[in-house]
């Protein structure tokens, strides 16, 4: 699917600042800028501590950023207050995680379905789209299925198509592989490979991990909280 010029995150000089216990305040991002258009697939990297964490709350409308502006979608959302950041989150992204966060006692169709609620979509119409989804991510025969009775890679592709279910603008995976075994974790990097090509969505992947981000076609390199590198994907990661 052909991308567009049109940006969906256009970070401005984001700043973040937390209270420290003795008083004062720790800075941990520092004048973060980049935009992302709609259709790219990029990795934010960068090793613990760096910052990488705190810019992926502020993408996800999870937290604010203490200046700086940030629009998604040219929507302004620097200092909404929580509910209205739900509301964004809700509308623009799908979230996911390295755990899968899934509800370990109901169905995987539920938890596909879980998003759809605050949508205010009537039964039928929940789980027709929360089947779609699982057909797409190629578990339309588990849908009974309790997440206990899963193996780690399904797990994850339950919660890719929980995260697709609502139909976001963005998909905001955080070390989505960081659970799962090496062969594992390749099936579910492809996959987001074949829906950002496929599908066009735009995904924002955070990773510490250079084998991890390579499955990206643009990295952001985040250091003491600060940008230190964005581009393609270089060759090595001594580059960065």
């Amino acid at each position: 699917m052909k991308k567009t010029q049109e940006n969906i995150i256009s970070m401005n000089k984001i700043c973040k600042s937390f209270p420290v216990e003795l008083g004062g305040e720790q800075q941990v991002l520092f004048d973060i800028t980049f935009d992302v258009k709609v259709g790219e697939f990029v990795a934010i990297m960068g090793p613990s501590g760096s910052g990488k964490s705190t810019c992926m709350n502020i993408i996800g409308a999870l937290d604010t950023p203490t200046s700086g502006k940030y629009e998604l979608y040219g929507k302004d959302v620097t200092h909404l207050t929580s509910d209205e950041l739900a509301k964004v989150r809700n509308e623009y992204i799908g979230f996911v995680f390295q755990q899968f966060n899934l509800l370990s006692k109901r169905s995987v169709l539920d938890n596909v379905m879980l998003p759809l609620m605050y949508r205010g979509l009537v039964m039928e119409d929940r789980i027709r789209r929360a089947r779609e989804m699982l057909n797409r991510v190629g578990l339309k025969d588990f849908e009974s299925y309790l997440p206990t009775q899963l193996s780690g890679g399904m797990k994850q592709r339950v919660a890719i198509a929980r995260a697709l279910a609502g139909g976001p603008k963005l998909i905001l995976a955080d070390e989505p592989t960081g659970a799962l075994d090496s062969k594992m974790g390749n099936e579910i990097l492809t996959f987001f490979k074949k829906l950002n090509k496929d599908m066009g969505i735009t995904i924002v992947m955070i990773t510490h991990e250079f084998d991890i981000a390579r499955y990206a076609d643009r990295l952001i390199h985040i250091r003491d909280g600060h940008i230190n590198y964005d581009g393609k994907i270089p060759r090595d990661e001594r580059n960065l």
